[in-house]
């Protein structure tokens, strides 16, 4: 749990309004006040933690089963055929508020929406770092 409530955590304790468009015993969805485009929901887990390598297995199954789910409905409701599914971890990550959450983003015709610069590099070291990473995924259980 962080030290301090976030307005997430503020959220979930009833404090601060929203309007929900998903809830259940782990996890809530609502629409972002500030939105990128319409259509544009936050997904946030119940258990209060600021980044995903804190969440239980639980909790991000949880979230797991529900985003398809959402973003369907986000889809039929708004037309859109495209959209962006962002997680964001840490301040240099571009992190605004330190409890787990997912964007479901619309993209439109008209540029509304994410748009990001990607700034492909070159993969060195792929086989040993593929291992090193396979080893600690087989140590975290």
């Amino acid at each position: 749990m962080t030290a301090e409530p976030t307005i997430f955590g503020r959220i979930l304790d009833g404090e601060i309004p929203c309007h929900r468009v998903y809830e259940d015993e782990h996890v809530l969805a609502f629409l972002d006040v500030g939105p990128l485009s319409l259509g544009h929901v936050l997904v946030i887990p119940k258990e209060r933690v600021a980044f995903l390598h804190e969440l239980s297995d639980e909790a991000g199954a949880a979230i797991g089963r529900v985003l398809p789910r959402i973003t369907r409905a986000v889809m039929d409701v708004t037309g859109c055929a495209d959209y962006n599914v962002l997680q964001n971890n840490g301040a240099a990550a571009n992190q605004a508020v330190f409890h787990v959450h997912f964007h479901i983003i619309p993209k439109y015709a008209d540029g509304s929406g994410l748009n990001i610069e990607w700034k492909a590099g070159n993969l060195i070291q792929g086989e040993s770092l593929a291992g090193a990473i396979a080893d600690a995924v087989d140590t975290d259980n």
